[in-house]
């Protein structure tokens, strides 16, 4: 056996052919299976696209570089579960384009981050973040709740999100902002409309002045929806059946 290996590995062409050929076997193994299957994403009850709000928030998160220090992705490790919630799952990031996922973690994973903390920790937090975390190291950003949220182009990003295969229907280009706005004001009139197009749309105030939809409105609304779409409790039980 030795003998044989001593060939391989003082021929080099010899080594290179072999080499090849294992790489060759490999992917074809992994990749063929791929060609039958219409969907690698496996389907979640209660995946949606973004709200137009929520979407206006996270082109804002992007814009401004939170992916940077923080992760969507809680990995399948006993520590990263009992710290973060379930793992995350490929159907939480279907509609992500680009998604957030990454290990980068100079501040904590927001994949579960949603219902965590009131919208006022959430503001104060982004304006001064060692008012609420001592130890934080995040830049300052109050900022966004100084700048009014751009609503003019909404029904553009929903149109582009669309052409890449976000369900975003025409219904609901026609009505984005409409429906940004409805969010972001509880005593505005098509809160019933915007959860019927969007389930489990939270409608608030999310940045305590009422007045105008500012960026801070857009950001807290994304990151108080991350992680709340699925119901784990239903998915494990439908895991375990099968």
């Amino acid at each position: 056996m030795n003998f044989r290996h001593e060939v391989i590995e003082k021929n080099a062409t010899l080594l290179l052919v072999l080499s090849l050929l294992v790489v060759t076997i490999g992917g074809i193994v992994e990749i063929t299976p791929l060609f039958y299957l219409q969907n690698t994403i496996e389907k979640v009850e209660g995946m949606r696209p973004y709200t137009p709000l929520e979407l206006a928030g996270r082109d804002i998160y992007v814009r401004e570089g939170c992916y940077v220090c923080h992760s969507q992705m809680i990995r399948p490790f006993r520590d990263e579960v009992e710290r973060y919630g379930h793992y995350s799952l490929a159907a939480e990031s279907m509609y992500d384009h680009p998604f957030q996922w990454g290990s980068k973690r100079t501040g904590p994973d927001l994949a579960r981050v949603g219902g965590k903390y009131s919208d006022e920790w959430h503001v104060q937090h982004l304006k001064a973040p060692r008012s609420v975390v001592p130890e934080s190291v995040m830049p300052n950003y109050a900022f966004l709740a100084d700048t009014p949220l751009r609503t003019d182009d909404i029904a553009d990003h929903l149109k582009a999100n669309a052409e890449v295969g976000v369900p975003y229907s025409e219904e609901m280009i026609d009505n984005a902002l409409a429906d940004l706005k409805a969010q972001a004001n509880p005593d505005a009139s098509g809160g019933a409309d915007l959860q019927r197009r969007y389930p489990k749309a939270v409608i608030r105030d999310f940045d305590g002045d009422p007045s105008r939809i500012t960026e801070m409105d857009a950001l807290v609304a994304y990151l108080q929806m991350l992680g709340t779409l699925v119901d784990f409790n239903a998915y494990n039980e439908e895991a375990n059946q099968r």
